[in-house]
């Protein structure tokens, strides 16, 4: 039993990790329609500013947050005005392709800056900061990376909620057409979904850096793992990328656990499977109706 609740513990660490990433992607996909293969790159880059920044200049831990957060933000408005904003009203499989070559050409800056090699954070977390329920032990990164994940869903959820750049960015995710006629400056909306999905993705490695380590190919490749997050979820749906990704870590950890560690890869993608053969827009995506 306590092994059990020790493999609960840390799906839903991770899991709620995955959900907050995979946010960043529904975000751009909502408001613009595209599938951003260079995800997993801009989780990449966070993890990596956030370690020149506290093991190369030792800047202090919160202001290194602090500044990557900031970093990824303006990053992605320079993506969204650089790359993305030339192919507007352009064939949609030419803006997906842009983010490939995206991915391409950031991988290969950061493999030429960092090399392959791991590369890992200096223990800034107190040992105080873990906590021990009976046998069950979470270390201090779940604790913060937990803590972190809830902050930031509060945070994002009064935003979309209350504020008038989150209302005008849900209205162009329901309706561009609609938003544009009311005055909605839909330009600016596809600029924000993408600072603040960098934003996101930027947070999220830097927690699996202090998890796993700094390696340009794990992180990338755990970006490949939004897709099945969010085909879980539904495409179009925050809440449901959050689900899903606590259901894709808990998976992950207890097939880990439980069975081998060499499966727990591979089962996100066995789900994605099986979603799209039974219900191809997810467990909470909306089914789009055409009349002829």
């Amino acid at each position: 039993m306590d092994f059990f609740l020790q493999l609960l513990v840390n799906g839903l660490s991770i899991g709620l990790l995955y959900g907050l990433s995979a946010m960043g992607f529904v975000m751009i996909f909502k408001s613009s329609s595209v599938l951003n293969f260079a995800h997993g790159e801009l989780l990449a880059i966070g993890a990596f500013i956030f370690l020149v920044l506290t093991s190369w200049a030792h800047v202090p831990i919160l202001l290194s947050f602090l500044i990557t957060l900031a970093g990824c933000f303006v990053l992605g408005f320079l993506v969204e005005r650089i790359f993305l904003r030339p192919l507007i009203g352009e064939h949609l499989i030419f803006v997906i392709m842009l983010t490939v070559g995206l991915a391409a050409m950031f991988k290969g800056l950061l493999l030429f800056i960092f090399g392959g090699n791991l590369h890992t954070y200096p223990d800034f977390l107190p040992d105080g900061l873990a906590l021990h329920m009976g046998a069950v032990y979470v270390p201090p990164v779940y604790v913060a990376s937990s803590c972190i994940g809830i902050v930031f869903l509060t945070l994002f959820g009064l935003f979309f909620k209350f504020s008038s750049q989150g209302i005008f960015m849900r209205s162009v995710a329901d309706n561009q057409t609609a938003a544009m006629s009311l005055g909605v400056h839909v330009k600016k909306v596809f600029a924000l979904s993408w600072a603040i999905a960098a934003l996101v993705a930027g947070m999220s490695g830097i927690v699996l850096g202090i998890i796993n380590g700094t390696n340009v190919h794990e992180i990338s490749a755990i970006g490949l793992k939004v897709f099945p997050v969010v085909i879980l979820g539904g495409l179009d749906s925050i809440g449901g990328a959050i689900i899903g990704g606590i259901i894709i870590g808990l998976l992950e950890t207890f097939t880990g656990g439980y069975i081998s560690p060499s499966l727990k890869d591979v089962v996100p993608y066995i789900i994605l499977v099986f979603i799209l053969l039974i219900k191809p827009y997810g467990l909470f995506g909306l089914v789009e109706i055409e009349r002829v």
